[in-house]
């Protein structure tokens, strides 16, 4: 058997990962009330019988208004956190590490499912008005939100806070705060959505106040021995807006917070940026906040093949990969990596009889 950077253990605090294939975080609309359904145990159970270290919650709303739709995962009450147990559970069983991953959506909210049309759900139709740093809309055919009061802001920090707490009674070990994707924390660090004259908007230094603020009351409320990780939005692909620059110091912020890994993806402030998709394309910022913070980071978008993700983690680029739409076409990649990376890990006992078997 090969010996593999990819499938070689990690530690982070008190949990020690045994791969380096983390589930992305995806939204799938599908909760009722904001509660979790038998959806999500086979979505996420799947992915953890596949192989995955670490498994992932989609954004999951600290506030019912924080919701980006209608039919978001929620977790602003106990009840949410007792209908989310038995997917930490199974989880677990699997031997995969349950993580969740915390949101406001903040001017982004309030938009119909991705195959209702996307649009904006009004408030007489089940909808509400969006809150947001500024009112200033996402694109042209957006509502204009409103702009949050000082005393919404706190709010918003409690609601991060009280969400945290309701993660850990839920048995998750991991949380990541959304910091990326144009939604809320996202809205206040970039001058593009935040135009704010007060302590939270103007130089970066207000623009992160919230962003660090939040971190440090997850941190505070987390268990020490327990990661947090922070997904962001490395650059706007905007003139002006938030770049990578900018990320490095603010991931050294995160880091000097508490947060242990940061998780490098891009875009999604202003619905007109010019992205340059193509596979690994937005490994380069993991690997420059990785290097210039010093922080952990964690590789993701259009990452597909094994040895492609084996190099990401071999060289140095980054500490770990987080795989989406693959894993959405195969639930199973990271069995199916280790074959081809020639990589030997134990199957379920219930699939053994498929495993693969040297010849």
């Amino acid at each position: 058997m090969q010996k593999s950077a990819l499938f070689s253990p990690l530690r982070l605090r008190g949990i020690e990962l045994k791969n380096r294939i983390f589930v992305s975080p995806m939204c799938q609309y599908s909760s009722e009330d904001g509660l979790a359904t038998p959806w999500h145990l086979v979505h996420l159970g799947s992915r953890a019988v596949g192989g995955a270290a670490l498994v992932m919650m989609e954004a999951t709303a600290v506030s019912p208004e924080g919701r980006i739709s209608p039919a978001d995962m929620g977790i602003w009450s106990d009840a949410h956190a007792t209908a989310m147990r038995p997917i930490v559970d199974f989880v677990r069983e699997q031997g995969a590490v349950p993580a969740i991953q915390l949101a406001h959506a903040g001017r982004k909210a309030s938009t119909a499912s991705p195959w209702d049309g996307g649009g904006t759900v009004p408030p007489d139709r089940g909808g509400w008005t969006p809150l947001a740093p500024s009112a200033v809309p996402f694109g042209e055919r957006s509502p204009v939100p409103r702009e949050m009061t000082l005393g919404e802001v706190d709010r918003a920090v409690a609601d991060f806070a009280a969400a945290t707490d309701r993660a850990r009674a839920a048995g998750f070990e991991v949380v990541e705060i959304h910091m990326a994707h144009g939604y809320l924390v996202h809205e206040f660090l970039s001058p593009l959505s935040n135009h704010r004259r007060d302590e939270y908007g103007g130089s970066l230094e207000a623009r992160m106040r919230f962003a660090l603020r939040v971190a440090r009351a997850v941190r505070e409320r987390w268990p020490a021995d327990l990661p947090v990780f922070a997904r962001i939005s490395a650059t706007d692909w905007v003139e002006g807006g938030w770049d990578l620059e900018q990320s490095v110091v603010l991931s050294r912020e995160l880091a000097a917070a508490g947060v242990d890994l940061v998780d490098c993806s891009s875009a999604g402030m202003v619905p007109h940026a010019d992205i340059p998709a193509r596979p690994g394309y937005q490994v380069p910022f993991a690997e420059a906040i990785r290097r210039a913070a010093g922080v952990p980071t964690g590789a993701v978008g259009l990452i597909t093949e094994p040895e492609q993700a084996e190099h990401i983690v071999a060289s140095g680029q980054a500490d770990v990969v987080l795989l989406a739409r693959e894993l959405l076409r195969d639930p199973y990649w990271p069995l199916h990596a280790a074959h081809a990376l020639g990589v030997d890990v134990p199957w379920p006992k219930q699939y053994d009889r498929a495993k693969p078997r040297a010849h």
